[in-house]
Parts: C-alpha cells; structure tokens; sequence
C-alpha cells in the first residue's frame, strides 16, 4: 500500500485553545506546527510508520455552526472510568448535549467549540485502540465508502452490518474507521473533521491522486497551490488531504 491514514483534522476558530482541551482529553502532548495549526500526537508516534493517528487542529476564520457528519467515539476502559472521563472532560470546558440519542449507555458531549463527540460505556471492541475508539462518518451507503477506504489505504472489515461498516488497520492498530448508514431523508451535512493520508517514502503523490481517483475519488481546487498536501473528495463527497512524502512527518 502506498499511503496510510495519518491523523484526523479539526477546523477551529482557536486551535491552540482548543488543541489544550484535546491534548487534555486525550492525555497526548502538543505541538504547534506552524501558524494555525496544533497538532497532537502520543508518546513514540511516527506517521509513516504506526496505525495510530494523530489530530491536528486546524485554525479556520469562521467553523460552520451546524451539525456534522464525522465524530470522534472515546473509549471507556470500566463504568468507573467512563465516569472519571466525562467528568474530567466536563472540567476541561467539555458539556453534555442532547441530539436526540435517548436513553444510551453512552455520554454525548460537545468540546469548547461545539464540537459532538461519544464517551463510549466499555466494550470489548474498542479494549486495546487507545484512547480515540473511533471515526465514525455518517454516510449514505456505508459499504460502498468502507470498499473506496478500504482500498484507497488498505483498512481491513472487522464487521459488517446493512446499517454499519467497521474497518480497521492491518494489524488491528489504533482506532476504527466506521461507517454508519444516515436516516432516509436526512440531508448531508458540512464537513469539520477530515482525513489526512500520507504517501509514503518511494511513492509518487501524481501517481498516488491518480490511482483515488480511479477509485472514485475527486480532487478538490481550493486555489492554494500547495505542492505538499492536495485536497480530495472520497465517493461520497467527504474531503481528506492526502500528503506529499514526508510532509508533517514526526
């Protein structure tokens, strides 16, 4: 395979802000990597060469205030340290929101920026990915995005349902990619949370867009002219960068 997910970005009006609540959610050091983005990553992480995935912040002028169609999923390793987490995340300037999920055994919270995310209740599944269960991206056929993803980066089925997708790295590393099918007439919603892939080292990035896009995938023109990192679109319209060898590395 000739790239690999990377890490998760997160458009935000103050990243440095809001990369201390993740840094702190998450319990990962911070960094800043340039002006606008902060980027967290946990002890030992090297992005050409482990499953796991960072998340970068990313500083945009305005975030849309509107629901999304990708979320983080927290694991909770016990009852015990489900309750630990959402209270330590309350302290961090974390809330509880009601979306209409009803009586769940999971906490729905929303970070400083609104931002929704699940504090799982323990399951077996997500017993050994680290903190960040998974990204779950509310989709219209999720089998057919599960295919293009696990082609694009070589991410395995560990389950599969009519309604839901569960992919993950081979070697069963880091978090799950899982696709979940939206409600019958529910309209799409904006992105704020990407994909980042990584063409590795002896890989050209040409040959790399060229191959997605026979997948299904688009480019994205956002007029920046950045030979490191081309915005693309997956089948469904979910955009992702995929970077340059060696850009961003660790």
């Amino acid at each position: 395979m000739a790239l690999r997910l990377v890490k998760v970005g997160l458009k935000a009006r103050d990243d440095v802000a809001l990369g201390r609540f993740w840094a702190g959610a998450l319990g990962w050091r911070a960094r800043g990597e340039g002006a606008g983005v902060t980027c967290l990553v946990p002890q030992g992480f090297d992005r050409a060469g482990t499953a796991a995935l960072g998340v970068d912040l990313v500083r945009v002028p305005e975030p849309e205030a509107v629901a999304y169609r990708a979320h983080l999923d927290l694991a909770g390793d016990s009852p015990e340290h489900q309750e630990e987490l959402v209270a330590r995340l309350t302290a961090l300037g974390a809330k509880r929101v009601d979306i209409g999920q009803g009586e769940v055994p999971w906490t729905v919270m929303a970070d400083p920026e609104g931002n929704v995310f699940c504090v799982l209740e323990p399951r077996e599944t997500y017993r050994d990915t680290g903190p960040i269960a998974a990204v779950v991206v509310d989709c219209a056929d999720p089998h057919a995005l599960a295919a293009f993803w696990g082609g694009a980066a070589g991410w395995e089925v560990r389950e599969t349902r009519e309604d839901l997708v569960r992919l993950r790295a081979p070697g069963n590393a880091g978090p799950y990619l899982e696709f979940f099918r939206r409600a019958p007439g529910t309209t799409p919603l904006r992105h704020r949370l990407h994909l980042d892939a990584l063409t590795l080292p002896g890989h050209d990035l040409k040959a790399e867009i060229a191959r997605l896009e026979r997948l299904g995938a688009r480019t994205v023109d956002r007029g920046r002219g950045e030979a490191s990192c081309r915005p693309m679109a997956d089948i469904e319209g979910n955009e992702f960068c995929l970077l340059a060898p060696g850009a961003g590395a660790e």
